[in-house]
């Protein structure tokens, strides 16, 4: 029997296990250059203050699938592996790595249960550094930060495509199993989903849990609890990315951002680095939709382009360093106002009070007009093209409808799997809706073709997709096309109902702002709202829930950004009305 290591669960940690046997190696994709940087001695030694040194022996456990927490490990002598499965019979080795390489994904940022397990191959030594101290290394120290976090997103990207972490048993047909499998892709954690209906594995599974078919569907989390079809809270709870419940709620915060994609993110990382005490509310998944997204190429200083992965890791990176609250897994349900304060409602039963709010709720997707479209539903039609959507897709054509930007990503990105990929529009060409960059990829790329003046007016398949009914709007002919996935990317309805009509909305329930708001949502003659200001003073509102936004990452990150500027104008027009008795307005208002 072998002593393991304490695993960074707080205390003495006295389990034993037996040496395992030589381990099978996991099939992965190549490692991609940046995922496995072995560090200089100028870079180890920056390190060392931060960690403690350790002597481990062969067969000691660093950290454990299930920790709440684990440390950042720098081997300083022998050799290290990274097992999935570690002393359960069916232990697979997922990567090895020797001196002066470190240990650690993306999980150890946002605080996700660890799910693999690190263990000594070889007597050695190793630098532990523990997370609160990696935090000030990616707030501090610039040149190992981009280091490692570059090192964590590759890392976590191979993950994902081995389907390392939790387990998803469930049918494709149930509702349940869908609504799961879409929290899992938004919130982009490494899972393997086995359908009951095609992958034999599940039923040795459920008959070796004891289960049956009416128990789905059910998660299994490396590590931790088996799940019966849980809330997307329970299963977010479970892996340690949900805060548990805010505490000093009576307390008024200075800023309340509700919606943490793009301009949320944004707004908060800006009002906290300014001094509010800000709190960050988003009912699903930071990144929003563009968290979701492969590669943004038109976002300024990123050349290369960067994933909605990375730019949201960086964004809650930054969130964290300057202190703002993320309430995370819990929707907006009530708004209301006094007059120097407002609450926001949460389905939880939590109740935010702040003096500014700003609304990022976004918008949900568009469905269409089709028959039998709620039944195929994750079973063939998607509304996002995540890794998930393109395994099961992989090797068979696809059809993406939609002529913008989210369109082009998603018909570049599923090109990498499927045989082929149509682009199906309504307009003469892409030219008009979509940004030039991707038109060029596209028109270049000898696996996508995209037909002009082309609509979907059917779905073949009976339990799942196998087809599209096409119709061409100007000669009204029609065709079939055999395809495994139908891509969905027609615009979006705004997330609104939660305020109730309480402020002014558009014909589409978008909301307006600035000068749009009309004459009879105004509180008097000297109510002057601020350029991205509701109807409601005190009260902003940016990215794609604004009416007339532009629906571009950048520009919704540049609106987060200016809105916590006004939000410092209103405060300051208030507090010279109360001395002055002056009218509100204020010359942003007229921008």
């Amino acid at each position: 029997m072998i002593p393991v290591v304490d695993s960074g669960r707080g205390g003495d940690d006295e389990r034993t296990l037996e040496t395992p046997p030589a381990r099978a190696r996991a099939a992965l994709p190549p490692e991609q250059p940046g995922s496995r940087p072995v560090l200089t001695q100028v870079q180890l030694e920056g390190l060392r203050p931060y960690g403690v040194e350790q002597e481990v022996a062969a067969g000691d456990v660093l950290f454990a699938d299930g920790d709440e927490t684990y440390d950042l490990v720098v081997v300083l002598e022998g050799v290290l592996e990274i097992v999935e499965h570690y002393g359960r019979g069916d232990e697979v080795a997922i990567a090895t790595y020797g001196p002066l390489e470190f240990l650690g994904e993306m999980g150890l940022l946002t605080g996700q249960h660890a799910y693999l397990t690190a263990v000594a191959s070889t007597p050695g030594r190793a630098l532990r550094i523990p997370v609160d101290q990696v935090h000030v290394i990616m707030a501090e120290e610039v040149d190992l930060s981009e280091l490692i976090l570059r090192a964590f997103l590759l890392r976590h990207s191979r993950l994902t495509y081995r389907g390392s972490g939790l387990t998803l048993i469930g049918s494709r047909f149930d509702v349940d199993t869908r609504r799961l499998l879409e929290v899992l892709a938004r919130n982009r954690l490494s899972s393997r989903w086995l359908d009951p209906e095609d992958a034999p594995e599940a039923g040795a599974l459920l008959r070796e849990l004891a289960l049956r078919h009416e128990d789905l569907p059910v998660v299994i989390v490396s590590g931790g609890p088996l799940l019966h079809n849980p809330s997307s809270r329970d299963l977010l709870d479970a892996l340690g990315l949900v805060v548990r419940r805010l505490t000093d709620l009576s307390e008024v915060c200075d800023l309340l951002v509700v919606g943490g994609g793009p301009a949320g993110l944004a707004a908060a990382v800006y009002g906290a680095s300014e001094g509010l005490t800000t709190t960050l509310a988003e009912d699903t998944a930071l990144g929003g939709q563009a968290g979701t997204s492969s590669r943004i190429e038109n976002y300024l200083g990123f050349p290369a382009g960067l994933s909605g992965d990375e730019l949201t890791a960086r964004a809650a990176l930054q969130a964290k360093k300057f202190g703002v609250r993320v309430k995370l897994a819990s929707r907006a349900i009530g708004l209301s106002s006094d007059v120097d304060s407002h609450r926001v409602t949460f389905e939880d039963g939590d109740v935010v009070n702040a003096k500014s709010v700003i609304i990022a709720t976004g918008a949900r997707y568009n469905r269409l007009p089709l028959e039998r479209l709620s039944e195929l539903e994750g079973v063939g039609v998607y509304y996002a093209a995540s890794q998930m959507e393109a395994q099961a897709c992989a090797d068979k054509a696809v059809v993406v409808v939609g002529g913008g930007n989210s369109a082009g990503q998603a018909a570049l990105f599923l090109s990498r799997t499927c045989v082929e990929v149509h682009i199906l529009i309504r307009r003469d060409s892409l030219a008009s809706s979509m940004s030039r960059y991707l038109i060029d990829q596209i028109e270049r790329h000898p696996q996508i073709s995209v037909s002009p003046h082309t609509e979907v007016c059917g779905l073949i398949g009976d339990t799942v997709l196998e087809g599209v009914e096409l119709r061409h709007t100007v000669s009204q002919a029609t065709s079939t096309l055999s395809i495994c996935g139908l891509f969905v990317f027609i615009g979006a309805a705004p997330s609104t109902k939660w305020l109730d009509g309480q402020l002014a909305e558009d014909e589409h329930g978008f909301l307006f702002t600035g000068k749009d708001v009309p004459a009879t949502h105004l509180l008097g003659p000297s109510h002057a709202p601020l350029l991205l200001e509701t109807s409601r003073p005190g009260i902003f509102c940016v990215g794609d829930v604004r009416s007339g936004s532009i629906k571009r990452v950048a520009t919704a990150i540049g609106e987060g950004s200016m809105a916590v500027r006004l939000v410092f104008d209103r405060a300051q027009t208030t507090a010279l009305y109360a001395q002055t008795g002056a009218p509100t307005s204020h010359p942003s208002s007229s921008s």
